[in-house]
């Protein structure tokens, strides 16, 4: 694996650089989200459709991770030495047995297994990769890797399925489908990361182990750094697409053409209830009986304003109000004035002559 020293030099050197920008980007986001207009907003039915998506595949992603679903590590379970004879390994074995016989992949992993070699690659790609491979040998350590990159790459390539499919406008609709590109490459970093992590391993790491402590079990590691990163991949972008939806962080602007054709939709709504209005209107004047009824509903009306202004509580709340200058008819005229003008427009009246 990668060692704590390089892992130091590539934070020395690439730290300056990185820093900065990280926090200039939390910077934006920070000021983005303090000038917004937009309101916070509950989120959209749709986007839910994409977080269940992506909450049940993080789940099964950590799920993954615990021992019960993990393949068995003879060694491990046996608390077995690197050296340990292959006859006494097996013997163990088969003790945890049904009725002590050792199964098929038993006896396929123990002919693999009577070399150091083929323990410390064992230890790197994994029971299954040693008892099923047809091709690979141990002269040819890059041959395991070949035969175990479909199995390391393909809970990748499934959460990727996952998350295109979260993300995709018909599910997740605009607020998924801004976050396709970057899931999409993020995943696909995820899985090249991982892949390189086995090239690059040091397959015979594990041939200097004196004891059962000092043991790497490395292909158990990454199974379970696998699992993490790929339920924590999911759970982040479900976040930033619950973030984004709901109008909290990472808001975009509303386009000057998407204005337009709001307002332009208000515009032919109101058009449409006004020309229903006048239709109404219209059978209302030219209809006898209708007609009646309307003037005498305000006949009724008026009247009936006209008793409540003559109230003399009423008749004494204005006379107060007027006294005291907490109203003034000449303000009402003037606020009147305003309101009409902004109904009807000012029209110049030119003199004629």
């Amino acid at each position: 694996m990668v060692s704590w020293s390089t892992i130091q030099a590539l934070l020395f050197t690439l730290g300056p650089l990185i820093i900065p920008r990280l926090y200039s980007y939390y910077k934006a986001i920070r000021t983005q989200v303090q000038t917004s207009t937009l309101p916070i907003r509950p989120t959209p039915a749709h986007v839910r459709y994409a977080l269940n998506i992506l909450f049940v595949a993080s789940v099964l992603a950590a799920t993954s991770t615990l021992p019960y679903f993990s393949p068995e590590n003879i060694f491990a379970l046996t608390s077995s030495r690197l050296h340990t004879p292959t006859d006494v390994l097996f013997t163990r074995i088969a003790g945890l047995r049904p009725q002590n016989q050792l199964t098929d992949f038993d006896n396929a992993l123990r002919s693999r297994l009577t070399s150091l070699d083929g323990r410390c690659l064992y230890f790197t790609y994994g029971p299954s990769t040693l008892a099923h491979c047809p091709f690979c040998n141990s002269d040819d350590p890059g041959s395991f890797l070949y035969y175990a990159l479909p199995s390391i790459i393909s809970p990748h390539i499934v959460n990727l399925i996952v998350l295109g499919l979260a993300t995709s406008t018909a599910i997740s609709g605009v607020e998924g489908s801004r976050w396709r590109t970057m899931s999409a490459l993020v995943g696909s970093v995820i899985a090249m990361v991982d892949g390189y992590m086995f090239h690059i391993y040091e397959w015979k790491a594990n041939s200097r182990a004196t004891s059962a402590d000092e043991l790497v079990f490395f292909y158990w590691r990454m199974r379970i750094a696998r699992g993490l990163a790929i339920a924590l991949l999911d759970a982040g972008f479900a976040g930033l697409m619950w973030a984004s939806s709901t109008n909290r962080l990472f808001v975009v602007p509303v386009s000057s053409a998407e204005r337009l054709e709001t307002v332009t939709r208000v515009m032919e709504s109101t058009r449409g209830k006004l020309g229903a209005l006048g239709m109404v209107r219209n059978v209302t004047v030219r209809d006898e009986t209708l007609r009646r009824k309307a003037e005498a509903y305000w006949k009724r009306e008026g009247e009936f304003m006209g008793e409540v202004m003559d109230e003399k509580e009423v008749v004494e709340g204005i006379r107060s109000a007027l006294g005291s200058g907490r109203m003034s008819v000449s303000m009402i005229e003037e606020e009147a004035r305003k309101y009409a003008e902004s109904v009807i427009g000012n029209p110049e009246i030119s003199p004629i002559g």
